[in-house]
């Protein structure tokens, strides 16, 4: 149990403040809680992963993966997401050598490889969309969106909490909250290159062999 402290000496007569002398904060409490949010994040790609599976031989009298999907193209943007993992690591090694200024380097070079990806997927999308084969097309092509929209915008998320970090580091340096923070988004980071790694086997590389 935490103790508490009386100080009564500078507060007027009938009243008592209270304070805490260590840190309220539950040690390894934010992992453990982000832990969770990762695994019921685990769920909601299991379930799409299942509709795509159900769906993706649905195509309607229309064009399957074979036909639509540019492999080069996807390989190319596969590369850009599994290298901003490796830079991120980069930019731990350097936080636990407290050198702010070369992590906040290669936080932004995770951040450009991000970006990249997702101007290769909305290249991809804007050309299936162009080519008569949104998602509205078929089953197949609507469980494509979704599941890979969805892994974007997770993306989108990671990149915008990435630039909110490197604020915060910048403006108060590596501050124990802001070690926390550093390690749940390189969880994020890392789960979200896992669920690539899985579209691009089971969407992708089984779709242009159907």
């Amino acid at each position: 149990m935490s103790t508490t402290t009386v100080n009564t000496a500078a507060a007027p007569t009938g009243s008592e403040r209270f304070y805490l002398k260590e840190e309220h904060h539950v040690e390894n409490g934010t992992l453990l809680g982000f832990w969770l949010y990762l695994m019921s994040d685990c769920l909601i790609f299991a379930c799409l992963f299942a509709v795509y599976g159900v769906l993706g031989r649905s195509y309607a009298a229309g064009p399957s993966g074979a036909d639509l999907f540019d492999l080069p193209l996807v390989a190319l943007n596969t590369s850009m997401l599994l290298f901003s993992s490796i830079t991120y690591g980069f930019s731990v090694l350097e936080m636990q050598k407290n050198r702010v200024k070369p992590m906040l380097f290669w936080l932004a070079v995770t951040g450009l490889f991000g970006a990249a990806f997702l101007f290769f997927e909305l290249y991809e999308f804007a050309h299936l969309i162009h080519e008569g084969a949104g998602p509205q097309r078929s089953a197949f092509l609507s469980s494509f969106f979704t599941l890979v929209g969805t892994h974007g915008l997770h993306v989108t998320f990671g990149i915008v909490w990435l630039i909110v970090l490197m604020v915060q580091v910048g403006k108060f340096g590596l501050t124990n909250a802001n070690r926390r923070r550093l390690y749940c988004l390189s969880l994020f980071w890392h789960f979200l290159d896992v669920v690539w790694i899985g579209v691009f086997t089971f969407v992708y590389l089984m779709g242009s062999m159907a």
